[in-house]
């Protein structure tokens, strides 16, 4: 059964990850590790994200 979907309201503050099933490893190797980063920042910038 999936999780109930999040209310989303203007102001709200949030908090991402990312893990594998059963906690495995999501990246293969360093290089999958930096590309997963570079595709994080995009929304980082259209969302202005504070830190």
């Amino acid at each position: 059964m999936a999780r109930p979907l999040r209310i989303e309201y203007a102001g709200a503050l949030y908090h991402v990850t990312a893990r594998g099933n059963a906690r495995a490893n999501i990246y293969a190797n360093d290089d999958d590790r930096q590309r997963f980063l570079s595709l994080a920042i995009i929304p980082v910038d259209r969302y202005e994200y504070e830190d």
